[in-house]
Parts: structure tokens; sequence; C-alpha cells
């Protein structure tokens, strides 16, 4: 993978987070990626989340598979703990990864040809045993790297920069997540700054499962008249269901909605989601509504986005499975052989 290290020169006035670090800290190596791809602007929304949550860069662990959107953590956070796994295997890389150490914060990368195709299990069982960690899909509805081929989330009679108009259905990432149990489901678009940030940083601030499926227009392939994944096409049909702020639990809560308007919902550290609700039909709490509702828009050719499903307290993986609050390399000999009198105890336990 070629990359460009990025010059150390910075202006000294650069304002800085609460933990010292400035918006450059962020930052990595120089994107390689086609001018105007909406990678970059991802990578760059993933940045601004980091640096206004005072995230320590060490505490992050990146993780992607292989495609257009799994290099870019080359682009971000370049003091952050990074894994590059093969094609289709991140999810199972971030899980594994995360049982051994949970102090850290998991954030995978990946593509629709990554998740939706042969990743596709993976991701399914990622879902379903609600693995804390953000989970972001760059999609483009095409395979990039292989010169513009429809991936599985191509819309059936999207056509292609060559005039191919692609025949079959198309893999639903974000009703698949909400049918899995994922606890946190997001769509945004990657020309919308100011609604992917808070996004990005709700997710890091949940406990479970967070996936954010993000639009992501390949300018090179994929950005044309009669595609469906194009920057005009997402603009004209883009229907937002819902504007979110976080609100840090140390700060006053105050709010100037009218009743009705507004959903606030706790996080397990405090934080408070402000939903300001543009559409009063939509209930981001309700599994089953919120798919229904989803499937309503899509049938009037809608691309909803916004915060689409959200759960708190539900049990993430550690908890489901009683894992070890400490982090697995730091336990010792005395902790994982604790002797013959405990082994047999706990055999006894096991006999009929």
């Amino acid at each position: 993978m070629t990359w460009i290290a990025k010059p150390q020169l910075r202006h000294p006035s650069l304002a800085e987070n609460k933990v010292g670090h400035t918006r450059r800290d962020y930052e990595g190596a120089v994107s390689t990626l086609c001018a105007g791809c909406g990678h970059d602007s991802v990578s760059a929304a993933i940045v601004q989340a980091c640096w206004e949550l005072d995230i320590e860069p060490h505490r992050v662990a990146k993780l992607s598979g292989i495609g257009c959107s799994s290099k870019t953590p080359t682009y971000f956070l370049g003091a952050s703990h990074g894994f590059n796994s093969v094609h289709g295997r991140m999810p199972s890389v971030a899980t594994g990864a995360n049982l051994a150490n949970r102090e850290l914060l998991y954030l995978g990368i990946s593509g629709d040809g990554d998740s939706a195709s042969i990743g596709l299990g993976q991701f399914a069982h990622c879902m379903r045993r609600n693995v804390n960690m953000v989970y972001i899909v760059e999609n483009n509805g095409v395979y990039g790297l292989t010169k513009g081929q429809f991936s599985a989330t191509a819309d059936k009679g999207s056509k292609s920069k060559r005039g191919v108009v692609n025949k079959d259905n198309p893999v639903d990432l974000v009703a698949m997540a909400m049918q899995l149990g994922a606890s946190f489901v997001a769509r945004s678009f990657s020309g919308d700054k100011a609604q992917l940030v808070p996004l990005i940083k709700a997710a890091m601030g949940h406990d479970g499962a967070a996936f954010i499926d993000v639009l992501s227009p390949c300018v090179t392939f994929n950005n044309h008249a009669g595609s469906t994944h194009s920057y005009d096409w997402v603009r004209e049909h883009n229907e937002t269901v819902n504007r979110i702020d976080l609100v840090l639990g140390r700060q006053e809560i105050t709010v100037d909605y009218a009743p009705g308007e507004l959903i606030a919902v706790t996080q397990h550290d405090g934080r408070v989601l402000r939903l300001r609700k543009l559409h009063a039909d939509h209930d981001p709490t309700d599994r089953v509504a919120a798919m229904a509702y989803m499937q309503a828009r899509a049938q009037q050719g809608e691309i909803v986005t916004g915060l689409l499903y959200l759960e708190t307290g539900m049990e993430d993986l550690h908890a489901a499975q009683h894992t070890s609050m400490r982090p697995l390399n730091s336990l010792g000999s005395a902790d994982l052989c604790p002797g013959a009198a405990q082994l047999a105890r706990i055999n006894a336990s096991l006999r009929l």
C-alpha cells in the first residue's frame, strides 16, 4: 500500500482540545484516493469527531479489510492502533481484538464489497453478537479497485458508467443490521458533514454494535446520470428523519423545542443524544416501526438518512460472555492457572 507522510510543520495557533491535541494530531498520511472521493470526506468527519470528543489517539483501534474504503484508515488517526485484514474478514478480527482488550475504542471501516459480498456472513455475526464497536461502511455501489463493476448494494435498475443496467436486487445493510439486532443503526451521506460528524460522535459513545452506512459516491466510476449512488441522486432523494446533537453528561441540558419535537436518550457513559424529529411518523426507538418506515420511504424512491434506530441497555458481547474486566494481556499465571483446588471445585460443579 502506497502512502505519503504529511509534513510535521503546523501553525502555532491551531486550537487544542481538552487533552492537548490539535486537529492535525488526528490526521494520517496524505490520501492517494481519487480527488473528490467521498471516502476522504468520511475520513475528515472521523478526524473531526475524535478531536471534538477529546479522544486520545492511542485509545483507538482501527481495523479494515480490502478495497478503496479499507485504505482510508491510513488517512486518519495516524497515532492509533491499526490492522488491515484480508477481504471481508475485518469483523472477526475486530471481535477477537475486542474480546482480548475491552479498554480500547474499536473503529471498523469497510466498504459495500467488503461487507455486503465476501464479508456478508462476518457482518451478520458481528451485528447479532452486538460487538462493542463502531462499524462504518463507505458505500459507493461499485468495486472501485477493479474498475467499477456493480457491488451487492447497487440498486436494481441503476446504470453503470458504461451504460450497463444492474438487474440484481440490492443488499440493504441498514435493514440487515436492524433485523440482526444492532443497537445503533444510522445512514448518512459523505457530503453532509453537519449530519455525519454528530452521528459518528454518538456511535463512539454507544455501548454495543453501532453501525453507520455512509453513501460515499465514487467520482471515477459511479457519479454519472443514472447512478443511484451519485452526488446528485443522493442530494435529490435524501430524506432526513432527524437532526442529532450530542451533549456531554457533565453539561446542563437545555432545550428550546416544542413538546413532541425532541427525543432525549441517555447513553451508557452519561452522554445525551438529542434527536429533533423532522418527521413525526418515525420513531427511532421502535425497531419494527423503523424498519417499516425505511421500506415505505424506499418505495417512494427516497434515501432515509439520520439516526434510524437506537436501543440502550442491551447486553454487548462482553456482558453476554461474562468476559474478564481486565485485558487478557494483563492476566498473569495466577489468574489463568488458579491451582488444583480451584480446578477440583470447577470439575465438581459440572458433575450431575
